[in-house]
Formats: C-alpha cells, sequence, structure tokens
C-alpha cells in the first residue's frame, strides 16, 4: 500500500490542476433555459478564448482552456446563433474568473468569484441569420454627468428607440466621461433602443488610477464583461479591441493608442478559424491614423500582417470627435492590392456637448471639423458594406452642409465661394454644383477649416445670454470632407439657387440645395 501522502499530493495535483483548466460544453440551448440539459447536444467547431488562446470545440462541443487567477473565459459567437442578453439588452457570452475579484481602485471593479465551476458551459440559441442586415454605431456618448445622460436620450435614443431590422448595437468607446459610475445610467439609455449591444473601452472608460494597462478596464469589465472580443454574425467577422494602453508605455503618463502581445496574440489565434472570405471587421477606440491620433505605427504593422490573408477588411474608430475616412495602399505597411477602409466616426455626444442650445433646449455641439453630432449605420451584404451617417435632429437625407455667402453685391470682383461639408466624404468623392439649373461643374477638394463652424464659434463668443449657451466649443480643426467652389456675381439682381450633387465611395448620389441673392 503506498502512503497516504502519495494520495493526499495526488489530490492536492489534481485540485491545483482543475484550478488551472477551464472546460465545458458549448451547447444548443433547445428550451432556453441557460443550462444543458441531458438531450441538448454540444456544437462543434465553435471557438472560446480566455483572452489570448482561442481554441475549438470538439465534436461533442466539448472545450478545454489554461485560466489563471484573471480571466474572462468567452465563446466567439458562431454564424447562425444568437447568445442570451440579459435584462439590459447585454449579451451574455462569457464567465468572468477572478478568484479574488479586482484590486481596489475608486470605482468598483468585479467582486471575488471564488473557485472556478467544474464546468463553464455557454449556451447558444440556433437562429435563421441573414447575411443582409444593419449594424447601429454610436461614436463616444461620453456623459459627464446626468444632465447629459439626458441630452444623449433627448437627441440620440429618442430617435432610434424601438428601430425596427436592426440586428445589434455597438458603442465605439467613451461610453462615459472619467465617471464610471454613470456606467448604469448609460446602460438604462442604450437598452431603450431594445436591441442586443456591445461596448468598447475607451480612454474615458478607464480605471485612471490602475497602474498597469492590464488592471485598467476592472470597472468596465464589472459592467460590460471582456474589453477585447469577437463574434460572429453573416459573413462577417467583429473583433471588438481596447487599444487605449495606459499609463503610456512609453513615459507612464496619459495613454497611447495601441495593443498589449496578448491582445495581438489573441487576434492571431481568432482569424486562424475564421473563414477566408468572411469580411473582417476590427472595431477600436483610436484610430490607426498616426502621428495625429497618437496610435503604435508597430501596432499598425503587426495587425496589418494579421489580415494579409484576408481580403475583405473594415476598421472602424472614433474618439476624434471628428469623421474621416483613411485608406491605406499596399506599400511598406499595408500588403494587399485592395486598400484597407478606416472609417473614423463622428460622435453621438458632438464636441462633447458644447456649443448653443438647440430648438429641444441641447447643445447644438457641432464637432470641430464641422461635422454635426449623430450616429452611424453600417449595412452588410455578404462580405460587402455600405456605411451612413445620421445627423441627430435631421432627416436621414441630411448628408451634407452647403455654406454660401447670404449676399453678394452684383458685378464686384470680390471671390465668393460656395463650401460644401459632405459628412461621409473622402477625397476621391466626386461633388459637382450648378447655379439655376445651369451646367454641372466640379467642386473642388479642400483642406480648410469649415467656415459654419467658424462662424457658430463667434456667435457663440458673441451671446452674454449663458441660459442660451453650453460649454466653449473646441477650436475648429481642418476638415477631411469639405469642397468648395467658386460663384458668380455676374448674374441679375435676386435670388439664385445652388444645387450640389455628391457621388460617395458607394456609388451612391445626394444632392442638396441652398441659394444667394445678387444685390
Amino acid at each position: 500500500m503506498k502512503p497516504l501522502s502519495f494520495f493526499l499530493f495526488l489530490l492536492l495535483s489534481c485540485a491545483l490542476k482543475a484550478q488551472n483548466t477551464a472546460s465545458g460544453y458549448v451547447f444548443a440551448d433547445a428550451n432556453g433555459n441557460g443550462k444543458k440539459d441531458k438531450t441538448e447536444k454540444g456544437i462543434a467547431n465553435v471557438a472560446v478564448t480566455n483572452g489570448q488562446e482561442v481554441v475549438q470545440t470538439n465534436s461533442k462541443g466539448y472545450y478545454t482552456l489554461p485560466v489563471g487567477n484573471d480571466n474572462i473565459i468567452s465563446v466567439i459567437k458562431p454564424t447562425g446563433y444568437q447568445v442570451p442578453l440579459n435584462a439590459d439588452n447585454l449579451p451574455q457570452y462569457f464567465y468572468i474568473h477572478k478568484p479574488q475579484g479586482s484590486p481596489q481602485f475608486k470605482y468598483k471593479g468585479v467582486a471575488p468569484t471564488g473557485p472556478l465551476p467544474a464546468a463553464v458551459n455557454f449556451a447558444l440559441k440556433p437562429v435563421r441569420e441573414q447575411d443582409n442586415y444593419t449594424a447601429l454605431i454610436f461614436g463616444d456618448p461620453q456623459v459627464y454627468n446626468q444632465e447629459q445622460v439626458d441630452y444623449f436620450v433627448k437627441d440620440v435614443i429618442s430617435e432610434v428607440e424601438g428601430i425596427k431590422n436592426m440586428s445589434f448595437g455597438i458603442s465605439m468607446g467613451d461610453e462615459v466621461g472619467d465617471k464610471l459610475d454613470l456606467f448604469p445610467a448609460y446602460t438604462a439609455a442604450v437598452k431603450r433602443v431594445g436591441i442586443p449591444w456591445y461596448n468598447m473601452m475607451g480612454n474615458h472608460d478607464l480605471n485612471a488610477d490602475a497602474p498597469a494597462d492590464s488592471l485598467s478596464d476592472e470597472s468596465f469589465e464589472a459592467h460590460f464583461g471582456p474589453t477585447t472580443y469577437a463574434f460572429n454574425y453573416g459573413k462577417v467577422h467583429f473583433v471588438v479591441l481596447d487599444d487605449v494602453l495606459y499609463p503610456d508605455p512609453r513615459d507612464g503618463r496619459g495613454y497611447y493608442g495601441g495593443l498589449r502581445d496578448d491582445q495581438l496574440k489573441f487576434i492571431e489565434q481568432d482569424l486562424k478559424y475564421v473563414p477566408k472570405d468572411y469580411l473582417v471587421v476590427m472595431t477600436m477606440h483610436i484610430p490607426l491614423s498616426e502621428p495625429e491620433f497618437l496610435f503604435s505605427p508597430t501596432t499598425r504593422l503587426k495587425l496589418f500582417n494579421l489580415l494579409k490573408d484576408f481580403p475583405h477588411t473594415l476598421s472602424i474608430s472614433a474618439h476624434t470627435h471628428m469623421q474621416r475616412q483613411d485608406f491605406y495602399v499596399k506599400g511598406s505597411e499595408w500588403l494587399q492590392d485592395k486598400p484597407h477602409h478606416h472609417f473614423n466616426i463622428g460622435t453621438a455626444s458632438g464636441d462633447f456637448y458644447s456649443g448653443l442650445s438647440d430648438k429641444n433646449g441641447t447643445p447644438v455641439s457641432t464637432m470641430r471639423d464641422g461635422t454635426p453630432k449623430g450616429y452611424g449605420f453600417i449595412h452588410f451584404k455578404g462580405n460587402q458594406y455600405i456605411i451612413d451617417y445620421k445627423v441627430a435632429g435631421e432627416g436621414a437625407t441630411t448628408q451634407m452642409r452647403i455654406t454660401a455667402p447670404e449676399k453678394l453685391k452684383k458685378d464686384t470682383d470680390t471671390a465668393a465661394y460656395v463650401y460644401v461639408n459632405f459628412y461621409t466624404g473622402a477625397k476621391n468623392d466626386i461633388l459637382q454644383y450648378r447655379i439655376d439649373d445651369g451646367s454641372w461643374m466640379p467642386l473642388q477638394h479642400t483642406f480648410e477649416f469649415d467656415p459654419f463652424y467658424i462662424a457658430e464659434v463667434a456667435t457663440w463668443k458673441s451671446i452674454t445670454d449663458k441660459t442660451k449657451k453650453a460649454r466653449r466649443p473646441s477650436n475648429p480643426a481642418k476638415s477631411t470632407h469639405l469642397w468648395k467652389g467658386p460663384i458668380s456675381t455676374r448674374l441679375q439682381t435676386g435670388r439664385h439657387s445652388i444645387e450640389v450633387k455628391a457621388t460617395d465611395m458607394f456609388n451612391r448620389s445626394f444632392i442638396q440645395k441652398s441659394s444667394y441673392t445678387i444685390e
């Protein structure tokens, strides 16, 4: 008979092994009770991750993954299935394993989760998932107090509350403005949209007193789950990234755009299981652009290398409180013939809830490149997509702003121009204009300050009644989606129409009109 100590050693070894390995089933939840019943079968070839390693379930839907004392185990939703939602419409695709809980910070993190369960199972419900669908995108709601939560609801949520034919929504980070105890108020607001809602961490959502980047997301995790994760819908694979490095690894102060090695490993392993004909959509808070928006060129190069075998790609960001379209062409970084499109979306908060009050009593909050506050729709058709931007408070046809002098003196030699801010415009889009049903003439793309926004800031400064205005608007920034063309004074006196036609990167045309007077 072997010594008792040997058996105790075996028992201890088994216990330690169990605590270092998570296992369970991904199963088809036929009755929707969230529990794996004996008659419910596992689903094969579903990806599951601990935030770094990614494995696939076997033929019976079973997986195993290594875990430490700070891991979130999550299933990567496959096409044709949906994950459960909690009462706030937040997808429940993860299990948080923090036996000791989060460190003590100013804002609470995750409470101690205790020992790892014997099985961490994931319930999926089979659904008929269309390849053609639409997702709703919010850039930076960024609420700093309850008043701004109310602005967010009045300006944006009220327009999309109960929206139909929308598959899910994503907030692109900065859900709140440093006040992490506003997460519940933000969540309650977005719940009203009535669709599954995914969230992403921004630089104003982090624990500012965290000593390391790996701990800066503790409060976010407690409310929303992992900050780096993935899911499939139709023929699109979404990778949601926390690309805010805090503290800045270069000097320990502030933040920097980039990814840790464990995040890059997750992306690499995740993409191994993604069909090559899928559209891969990388969503992140800080845009890839550099150096203006402080994103690590090393990270960008590594990301592009991971995407080199996927012919259909798109990346989306927010953060800048402006809107722009960037295209990376084949060269030292991007490695494919087809350019990579990066969409930096405008924000639901606009320019931080600033400026004059509108007719509803909320700040106009025009962004500093002249883009009005609003939100986006991405329409997917298989592995193709089309982007729309909806101006809050305006009709869906409002896609540009025409700015021209109201009055001009007849036959003067003073140079006068019409400016067009085409909100989703890219440099190679085609914009034309005509006066009084004359011939179409080209508008020239220009990189300038939007004259409308300059005038709006000047008006804010001139008004002394503080009840009619919110905080000071930001200083103007040059717009990447501005066009201009000369207008003549050598016409007869009276009112003259200006008609503008914009043809975008998706070959869609939009027409809007304005006018000016010759005296």
